[in-house]
């Protein structure tokens, strides 16, 4: 029996490396301490008034579908107008803009995984029984009970897209205020640990509105929400609670005193020139907090060039499901020092989560600025055609793995971090950095006293790849002999070195006689003479004497 004939493994193109942009937007936040009963009374009354015009509104908008225009966003607004203020419903139905476009781009992303999964499930069911496949296409089914179940699944996942599709033309998006994982929770409300007078109360608040768009040019940038630079905060009163009121103007000033410990400075900055700040209240039902988030648009961080980012070497990481493992490379791309690995925890509730996340990257930009770097590495990682059960089958536990590492919001949160810290950050192709990273890096740099792991080498990789510099230490030895006739072996020089991948001299050639020709026998130390007739260094030259010519 002949044995398959090995397929040579083909690699896809390696996207360029790139510095990545830096935030756009700004939001700190502070809490409202010292609140009266009458003050939360006011702030929960507000919240559930405007919580119901922006359902109302949600609805309208769903209902005109894609047909929706400036005419109708303008009637829209008309009508909130009467029953809060002009300002407020502006900010009721640009959010509600915000929200159905959001779904709209959902939608799409659903439907690209439903038709993954379709292209898989196809595959697959035409491939025979116990077809194990290759490298680079799946088999077959185990069995045919197996085969039975995914055909099902198949026509099931159809159906999903057929519907998907059809809800698109027609411009239709399905919306829950309050989040569906919070309305999904009504129905598992032992496994949430909540009683259903708990579940009640933080919908409620999810479902509450005091949210209100900044505007220059006004006084401290907003007058529905006016937060003045020794901290007090007033409100204006929709209409039909202007009653309420406990200043001129249908106010009402909250007893609270509002401090910004983080980002003070730019916030009064910004007010003191009556630039725009936006401003949302919320509540905090767990704690019985009331917080105050104020938040605006700032231009996007110039970012360096990549090749001043290279400049000083580069720190790469690589971003695992409890850990970051990063490396110190020069600008040549040699590892400097040992490996760091920098611990989280991404079990437990989502802010205990975040909270991981916050702390280590907190170490790795101080860790970074300690080596004198200006950028660190970083995967563009996109798990998103990855977590379909249709393609990784069985492998449950890696599909969870995949599925728990908030790479989207890691990354958002490294980049807007990293800019606080004056550092910036690289973007590479994950293709390969961890094969390659094991392949060529992990076993050289093990000694006595340092240990190697899959993911440190990984680090070195991708911190190679935003460097420029090819992955692997070595070339292919020379394919004839032990001589250098074939070329270069070495990579380690930079990439924009002249001659990098020449050919050298010819091994006849001698070092000292090189050296004389390109000036560079300053400084240098010549080799001995050689002991035999044949080697010897011939000092003068040959002419031809014309006398000796015979005609």
């Amino acid at each position: 029996m002949s044995e398959r004939p090995k397929k040579k493994k083909r690699l896809r193109a390696i996207d360029a490396p790139f510095v990545a942009l830096g935030p756009s937007g700004v939001a700190i936040r502070d809490r409202l301490k010292n609140l009266t009963i009458a003050d939360d009374r006011v702030l929960r009354l507000i919240g559930d008034h405007l919580g119901t015009l922006a359902s109302l509104d949600l609805k309208a908008r769903c209902a005109d579908g894609s047909d929706h225009d400036s005419e109708k966003w303008a009637a829209r607004k008309q009508r909130l107008t009467s029953e809060s203020s002009s300002r407020w419903a502006g900010s009721i139905t640009k959010a509600t803009h915000d929200q159905w476009a959001l779904s709209r781009r959902c939608q799409l992303a659903h439907m690209e995984t439903l038709e993954a999964g379709v292209r898989m499930l196809m595959h697959r069911l035409s491939q025979p029984l116990g077809d194990r496949g290759t490298k680079w296409a799946a088999g077959g089914y185990r069995s045919k009970g197996e085969w039975f179940h995914k055909s099902r699944r198949l026509h099931i996942l159809q159906h999903r897209l057929e519907r998907a599709r059809t809800d698109r033309e027609d411009g239709r998006v399905h919306v829950v205020r309050g989040g569906r994982r919070l309305l999904g929770t009504r129905h598992n409300l032992d496994k949430a640990q909540l009683t259903e007078h708990e579940w009640r109360q933080r919908w409620e608040a999810e479902r509450w509105f005091l949210a209100a768009d900044g505007e220059s040019g006004k006084r401290f940038g907003n007058e529905t929400i006016r937060l003045t630079p020794d901290g007090e905060v007033s409100i204006k009163l929709p209409a039909p609670l202007a009653h309420l009121a406990n200043s001129e103007h249908g106010r009402y000033i909250l007893a609270s005193k509002v401090t910004f410990a983080h980002r003070g400075h730019e916030w009064r900055d910004r007010i003191d020139s009556n630039r725009a700040v936006a401003y949302r209240i919320h509540l905090d039902v767990a704690r019985g907090r009331w917080y105050l988030t104020a938040s605006w648009q700032r231009p996007v961080v110039t970012t360096i060039p990549l090749e001043t980012a290279r400049a000083n070497g580069m720190v790469g990481v690589d971003t695992n499901a409890d850990h970051f493992a990063t490396y110190r490379l020069d600008r040549h791309g040699n590892p400097v020092g040992e490996p760091h690995r920098f611990s989280y925890d991404l079990s437990g509730s989502a802010d205990h989560r975040d909270a991981q996340i916050r702390h280590a990257i907190t170490r790795v930009l101080h860790w970074a600025k300690s080596c004198g770097v200006a950028a660190i590495a970083l995967e563009d990682l996109d798990f998103t055609a990855e977590k379909t059960r249709e393609k990784h089958g069985r492998k449950k536990r890696f599909r969870q793995l995949i599925s728990g590492m908030p790479t989207g919001k890691l990354k958002a949160r490294l980049i807007s971090m990293a800019a606080e810290a004056g550092l910036s950050i690289v973007a590479v192709d994950p293709a390969y950095t961890s094969q390659w990273g094991n392949q060529h890096w992990q076993k050289p740099l093990v000694s006595p006293r340092r240990t190697m792991s899959r993911h440190d080498a990984a680090g070195i990789a991708i911190g190679r790849r935003a460097l420029g510099h090819p992955i692997r230490r070595r070339t292919a030895p020379p394919s004839h002999d032990q001589s250098d006739r074939v070329g270069h072996r070495t990579v380690q020089a930079e990439p924009g070195v002249r001659g990098r991948e020449e050919t050298r001299p010819p091994a006849t050639e001698r070092a000292h006689d090189a050296r004389t020709r390109t000036g560079t026998t300053r400084g240098t130390r010549e080799t001995s003479a050689p002991k035999t007739v044949r080697d010897a260094r011939n000092a003068g030259t040959w002419v031809q004497d014309p006398l000796l010519i015979i005609d």
